[in-house]
């Protein structure tokens, strides 16, 4: 009988860091977490990745090389679990490793995750499942959201409740009473939040939403980021990511915004504002009946960002560390679950999710 040991590794759109889960899956719906690490992620490679999301010379030759660098972060958050449970290498399953996006438009059909799960698994001596989106992507689907179907075995309850992921990006899954799942990509997280404050700051990240709460949301500045981006109108399955959502996506609107010139405080308060609106509308939208919002990503550690959620929802909104998950560490065994339902021949890919015209088995194996 297989092992029900399976490692889960995510590095996001905010390419911060690597966070990683081991846990077991001899409940599926129900997986006991053993194990985790977080790693920060250089800054020489995240700024590489994120140079990579738009063309650029030599960019073949470097995807493969941050592929290799990252694979070697992934190894050594994987040796850290292991470590911290002393079970060897040879006892876990699989490791489920998703990669870096850096480009994704599937009405091209395509999406790219830069990845070296060849070299993961000869560092590691686990077998790796990679490359989760492109057989959705083959399908005619997104190839994203990836986590709903997870979501579901995770939190459903039996009553209509919405999973809120707030990484660079926000999806959301939707879970209904009669057990149907949707879900979808709703726009920028914390992506402009970080971009903004690194570039007027110096600093990462804005701590617990702190130099938002020094600013006041400018309602027009809001309206119109909203309203002048098509993206938000169109009808799910959508994901979205950098290729949209990017520094240049925001400096060309605030030039084009006629209203009068903003303090950078405000602008930071207005793209908080931006994130918890327009999750607030696709839920409200496609989901009247959501009874409560439950917050993972980093997204839900920013109090502001959370107080602003729970002004505009009309439902109750957690986070999961309230119902004994923690917000980090979701996606990772999201992650670990996938490579579970891989190898269990569970068809994760949801064509109510992403549009597909099957549902698929995600991912593809790189054995130990």
């Amino acid at each position: 009988m297989p092992s029900a040991l399976f490692i889960g590794l995510m590095s996001g759109t905010s390419t911060d860091g690597v966070d990683a889960v081991l846990a077991d899956f001899s409940q599926p719906s129900a997986p006991a977490i053993l194990a985790s690490a977080s790693l920060a992620m250089p800054t020489t490679l995240r700024e590489e990745f994120l140079a990579l999301n738009i063309a650029g010379p030599n960019e073949l030759a470097k995807a493969a090389l941050a592929g290799n660098a990252l694979a070697e972060i992934y190894a050594s958050a994987v040796h850290s679990v292991l470590e911290q449970t002393n079970i060897p290498a040879d006892q876990i399953c699989a490791i489920g490793a998703h990669g870096q996006t850096v480009r994704h438009d599937p009405a091209a059909g395509y999406t790219i995750q830069i990845n070296a799960p060849a070299l993961l698994a000869e560092r590691t001596g686990i077998a790796v499942i990679a490359d989760f989106r492109s057989r959705d992507v083959a399908a005619g689907g997104q190839g994203a959201p990836l986590v709903p179907a997870f979501h579901h075995a995770l939190f459903a309850n039996g009553r209509p409740r919405a999973i809120l992921n707030l990484g660079g990006i926000a999806n959301v899954t939707l879970l209904g009473s009669a057990g149907d799942i949707r879900g979808f990509d709703t726009g920028p997280a914390n992506v402009f939040l970080d971009m903004w404050v690194q570039a007027k700051t110096g600093r990462p990240y804005d701590a617990d939403g702190a130099w938002a709460a020094s600013g006041h949301a400018n309602t027009a500045l809001l309206e119109f980021l909203i309203h002048s981006e098509p993206w938000f109108k169109q009808a799910p399955p959508k994901s979205t990511g950098r290729d949209l959502f990017n520094w240049d996506w925001l400096q060309y609107r605030l030039q084009a915004f006629p209203g009068p010139a903003l303090a950078d405080n405000d602008i930071q308060a207005t793209l908080q504002q931006l994130t918890a609106v327009t999750v607030a509308q696709a839920i409200t939208q496609y989901a009247p009946e959501t009874g409560e919002t439950l917050v993972c990503g980093g997204g839900a550690l920013n109090g502001g960002l959370m107080q602003d959620l729970k002004n505009a929802l009309p439902c109750t909104v957690q986070a999961t560390s309230e119902h004994g998950m923690p917000v980090q560490l979701v996606e990772a065994l999201a992650f670990a679950w996938l490579a579970w339902a891989h190898v269990s021949g569970h068809r994760a890919g949801l064509p109510a999710v992403t549009g597909a015209r099957r549902a698929n088995i995600l991912g593809c194996l790189y054995p130990a």
